[in-house]
């Protein structure tokens, strides 16, 4: 694959900064949820677990804390999953009509609208931690200079993984459906039950069994252990529960989310090969 993706790469993201209201709404975005969301269920958690012991020698985190890494990757899967929907407003309007007749390889197509999904999504996580650090989140609590810069790597490794896990998903559904509403239906469907089926706002522990084994096959679950890992540390405590969070844990997110790109890009790639645009 030569350089021609980056063409497409740079024409998404020229729409996007030059579009105000896109570009006000996805920066404000994470901001007011972790303003919103965070502030006001934080109260009502710290009095929940104001009667609940903490164990001596573990870091105690807040509500806020424990669900920053949640609201990053809500973030992260509304940007990503929504923005595939170039796509199909291509198709709608004859310009992927256009890019497919062209010399261009068709995981060119792939790759740029892929990579446009990354960049935001580093925006919003980048804003999301620097807007939590202000707002009191407990990231990096304790780490030296060393640690907190091996947290900020770790963080944007996750990040780029799970996005380009998530824009492959969303091409292949934008790809695959004709109308722009069945689009926006298929993806409206598939974002409250990943979130809400993941370790995002509650411990695992506390869902029901049927929606624990969800969890453990829900990439969103993999991407927040990461992320609590690498922000707040790997053994805490939060809302009753102790954390702990081996090297094999992270380990065992980085490969999950690696190997859900992987299957996500073969399952769109070939989706691409086989579209026929009129």
């Amino acid at each position: 694959m030569g350089t021609e993706y980056l063409a497409v790469y740079w024409r998404d993201m020229v729409k996007f900064f030059r579009s105000r209201a896109m570009l006000f709404a996805s920066l404000i975005q994470p901001a007011l949820w972790l303003v919103l969301y965070g502030l006001s269920m934080s109260g009502n958690f710290e009095l929940i677990a104001a009667n609940m012991p903490n164990l001596p020698g573990i870091v105690s985190v807040n509500y806020m804390s424990f669900i920053a890494a949640g609201i990053i990757s809500m973030t992260v899967l509304f940007t990503c999953l929504y923005g595939g929907i170039t796509i199909q407003l291509d198709k709608q309007f004859g310009l992927m009509k256009e890019m497919i007749a062209s010399p261009m390889p068709r995981s060119s197509i792939l790759s740029g609208i892929t990579l446009s999904g990354i960049t935001k999504s580093l925006i919003q996580t980048i804003i999301i931690v620097i807007l939590g650090l202000i707002l009191g989140v407990q990231f990096f609590n304790g780490f030296t200079i060393v640690q907190t810069i091996i947290s900020i790597v770790g963080i944007i490794s996750l990040t780029v993984l799970f996005a380009m896990g998530l824009m492959f998903l969303s091409s292949l559904i934008s790809i695959n459906i004709e109308s722009h509403e069945g689009v926006q239906a298929v993806i409206t469907m598939l974002t409250l039950p990943l979130f809400f089926a993941s370790n995002a706002l509650y411990p695992i522990a506390s869902m029901p069994f049927v929606i624990q084994i969800i969890s453990k096959i829900n990439p969103l679950s993999y991407f927040i252990t990461g992320i609590r890992y690498f922000s707040l540390g790997s053994d805490f405590f939060a809302l009753g529960t102790q954390y702990s969070i081996g090297i094999n844990d992270l380990l065992l997110s980085f490969g999950f989310l690696i190997g859900f790109g992987i299957f996500m890009y073969l399952l769109a790639l070939r989706a691409f090969n086989k579209a026929k645009v009129v």
